[in-house]
């Protein structure tokens, strides 16, 4: 085509140069995208990673009793990675534990002379659920999973009835994944609040305690955004929990003792995720409660998440001192 040597020589200079500025041009309009780096509401708190050998707790106040809730994910499991030494050195005088998975009752739980009343519900699936509780004052009754629907909800909720108030501890149902178990999760919150309000309507102080399995609103997660139709946050289970909290009829709501306590608290939660990293980056839910009756208020001391005490389950306890109360 270019016979002229040097007017070939032109032509490619030419285009080598319109070339080079077209790909100069290309990088001049690529855009970098920066990943957001996560970073944590209250980079304060502990994100350790194992169990702590030993414990500081503040010393319980003369005339109170405390409440301790735990979900031990596996309670042998939970055993062998430090549990009795945080039992030992919390010393509620009520413990209530979540999701045992166990068929019998494991004698090494708990020291029996510590705690002579044991009460223990197993769910008839092989390690699932099943729940526990440990006291040191006698109940005058104790009865197991909701009037109606025993069976069903066996190694779900135990409730003991004490002179003073009623303690229901319950391990609420997961909606599951792809909320395929949402619909009798619904079920079990219906009968629920029922059971709570018929207790209300006896003039009975309530506490209802333990991993409720949800997040009531978005400051009870650390990304609410991405968990609108995650299980523990969908609008019917924040919605079910929150007729708990608001009046029905006469009968007051019950009160999130935590939440009220610090009502605008950001980024303290109760379960940490193995994976992903979620407890080094404290990416969390609060999942965890005790929920009580407003005659109870004036004698709430506090309730305190134990953050420290992560490793031994994913979950860490939850502890509700009340002043001035006898069981």
């Amino acid at each position: 085509m270019f016979r002229n040597p040097s007017l070939f020589r032109h032509f490619h200079s030419v285009m080598k140069r319109s070339v080079t500025v077209e790909k100069v041009e290309v990088v001049k309009k690529a855009k970098v995208i920066k990943k957001k780096v996560w970073e944590p509401f209250d980079p304060s708190l502990p994100n350790n990673l194992k169990f702590p050998t030993s414990f500081d707790f503040p010393p319980k106040p003369e005339k109170s009793i405390k409440f301790a809730s735990y979900n031990v994910a596996s309670l042998p499991a939970c055993i062998k990675k430090g549990f009795n030494s945080y039992v030992t050195a919390e010393d509620a005088d009520v413990l209530c534990i979540q999701e045992t998975k166990l068929n019998s009752p494991l004698t090494t739980a708990v020291d029996p002379k510590v705690y002579p009343y044991q009460y223990w519900s197993f769910h008839d699936k092989k390690g699932y659920a099943g729940v526990a509780v440990f006291s040191k004052h006698e109940p005058q009754k104790v009865t197991y999973g909701l009037p109606g629907h025993e069976e069903e909800y066996k190694g779900r909720v135990i409730t003991l009835f004490f002179q003073h108030l009623v303690l229901i501890a319950s391990y609420v149902p997961n909606a599951g994944d792809k909320l395929i178990r949402l619909p009798q999760r619904r079920v079990f919150n219906d009968r629920m609040e029922r059971y709570i309000r018929s207790l209300q309507a006896d003039a009975k102080s309530v506490i209802w305690a333990g991993d409720l399995n949800v997040a009531h609103t978005a400051e009870d997660l650390a990304r609410p955004e991405t968990n609108q139709r995650s299980a523990g946050f969908t609008i019917e289970e924040r919605t079910d929990f929150g007729k708990v909290l608001a009046p029905s009829g006469q009968l007051p709501g019950l009160i999130d003792s935590w939440r009220h306590l610090h009502p605008t608290q950001k980024g303290h939660y109760t379960y940490y995720s193995y994976r992903f990293k979620c407890r080094e980056k404290l990416i969390g839910w609060r999942l965890d409660y005790f929920a009580i009756t407003p005659d109870l208020l004036d004698r709430l001391v506090s309730s305190d998440i134990r953050h420290e005490a992560w490793g031994a389950s994913d979950h860490v306890p939850l502890v509700l001192t009340l002043k001035d109360t006898e069981l």
